[in-house]
């Protein structure tokens, strides 16, 4: 039996088709992938760690994001759209579309049962090739866990847990960067 072919999409073909859709897609080397639908949960802890995000930032160069925002990851020739995240400095843009950004220094994910696999995964491993990327949390929307992963100055990643606690720390190039000690107070709450 004759193995079906996947259409292939150029990268023009995807940006076409995310700006005349209702829903959001992810795009990976030609191919493209609806997003699954957020829950009440997902929602709320979304809306939450940007907002905590946002409020710990205060005057620093970091701004934070919520998720309809695009990621660009070139050397995964990648299109992603993180539930939060957190730029630093000027933000940097896709030569391909100005809306989605290439440097992203924190990316958050709500997780669920069926994104779980993906987002500890092949979207780890993706979010990893971004130079300018120190932390990565994951926050499980069903239960109080937290997992984040930290880029160490070794280049290697170290995840840290946090289970049943209501603080998630911020690395150490953003707490040097806000006067509150470094803690997102309930932001993973729902």
């Amino acid at each position: 039996m004759a193995e079906q072919q996947l259409k292939s999409y150029s990268i023009p073909d995807y940006l076409a088709h995310e700006e005349q859709s209702e829903e959001k897609h992810e795009y990976e080397a030609g191919q493209i992938k609806a997003m699954s639908r957020g829950t009440i949960n997902h929602g709320r802890i979304g809306t939450n760690m940007t907002v905590a995000l946002s409020n710990s930032l205060g005057k620093s160069d970091c701004e934070a994001l919520h998720n309809d925002i695009r990621v660009w990851i070139e050397t995964a020739s990648s299109f992603v759209y993180p539930d939060a995240m957190v730029v630093c400095g000027e933000i940097e843009t896709a030569e391909q579309d100005e809306h989605s950004i290439t440097n992203p220094t924190l990316i958050v994910e709500v997780i669920s049962e069926y994104t779980e696999a993906y987002d500890r995964g092949d979207k780890l491993h993706k979010y990893a090739l971004l130079p300018s990327l120190k932390e990565y949390i994951l926050i499980d929307q069903s239960k109080p866990v937290v997992d984040t992963f930290y880029r160490e100055a070794s280049g290697y990643w170290e995840v840290r847990p946090v289970i049943g606690l209501d603080k998630v720390h911020l690395p150490e190039q953003h707490r040097q960067q806000h006067q509150d000690g470094g803690y997102l107070p309930e932001c993973a709450g729902a």
